[in-house]
């Protein structure tokens, strides 16, 4: 090719190698999950559809981890408690052990975003779970309450009681309804680890419990679950308020014969805190 054709030929060829450059940069940057904007609490199903029953799995441990690297949820036939701290998707089982879950396994409920904190809290004389909430919900009023957040609480705990809950079998019965029988209870005493809390607003009540919800992964990998109860001295909280929010619901016989539109409050609340 001679040089005044080249020439010619070059803004063309400089276009075109931008374009491909560009398309590169946002096939790297962000995949079919929309993983690239990190201020999303990315949601499977609705709370109300787990409470139930639905116990499906509908998005694998790898898809969800391509979504966040912090959250809470649960496993397939409810086989334990997820919590996913930096990345890693573990499972608090009901024999109170602690497993690294495989990318295959799949989830009919979580909760889960990418982790920036936008501010600390220093929480001191912390005696119980309310008394935490408490201590959250004054932060989160003057950031704004009608945002969603994520927090991480670390430190080591006087006290701290969690639960797990046994596989589930089909036909598969009210979450209300398996916590009756199906549940087993961990107390832990001077227990360091981290405590996974998301907040909803209160305009979620259709769609998730409001307020908060927090399970635990102590530092050695060894004890978790959902959080009843726990005390400390002294922790430190960040916290991620996220301002957007994406739902996947699942397509399967049981959720779409669900009527959605029964007050659950009732059974959320004794599935929350163990309480009537």
């Amino acid at each position: 090719m001679n040089n005044s054709l080249l020439t010619k030929k070059l803004p063309g060829l400089l276009i075109l190698l931008v374009l491909c450059l560009a398309l590169c940069a946002c096939a790297l940057g962000e995949d079919s999950t929309g993983s690239g904007d990190r201020e999303v609490i990315r949601q499977v199903s609705l709370l109300q559809g787990l409470t139930f029953g639905d116990y499906n799995g509908s998005v694998t441990v790898g898809q969800l981890r391509a979504m966040g690297d912090i959250g809470i949820g649960t496993f397939d036939g409810l086989n334990g408690e997820l919590i996913m701290l930096e990345g890693i998707v573990y499972r608090a089982a009901h024999d109170g052990s602690i497993q690294v879950v495989a990318d295959e396994e799949t989830v009919p409920f979580s909760n889960v975003t990418f982790f920036d904190a936008d501010e600390t809290l220093p929480l001191t004389g912390i005696d119980s779970v309310a008394a935490l909430k408490s201590a959250l919900d004054k932060k989160v009023s003057e950031m704004d309450d009608n945002r969603f957040y994520m927090v991480r609480i670390d430190g080591t705990f006087r006290t701290m009681s969690v639960r797990s809950e046994l596989p589930q079998t089909k036909p598969y019965k009210p979450l209300a309804v398996v916590l009756e029988t199906d549940q087993t209870f961990f107390d832990y005493e001077n227990i360091s680890g981290t405590v996974v809390g998301l907040f909803c607003p209160n305009y979620m009540n259709d769609l998730n419990a409001v307020g908060w919800h927090f399970h635990f992964i102590s530092d050695d990998r060894m004890a978790g679950g959902h959080v009843l109860d726990l005390s400390a001295d002294t922790l430190t909280a960040a916290l991620d308020r996220t301002d957007s929010f994406s739902m996947i619901l699942p397509d399967n016989e049981m959720f779409n014969s669900f009527d959605l539109t029964i007050d659950q409050s009732a059974d959320i609340k004794k599935v929350e805190t163990g309480e009537d």
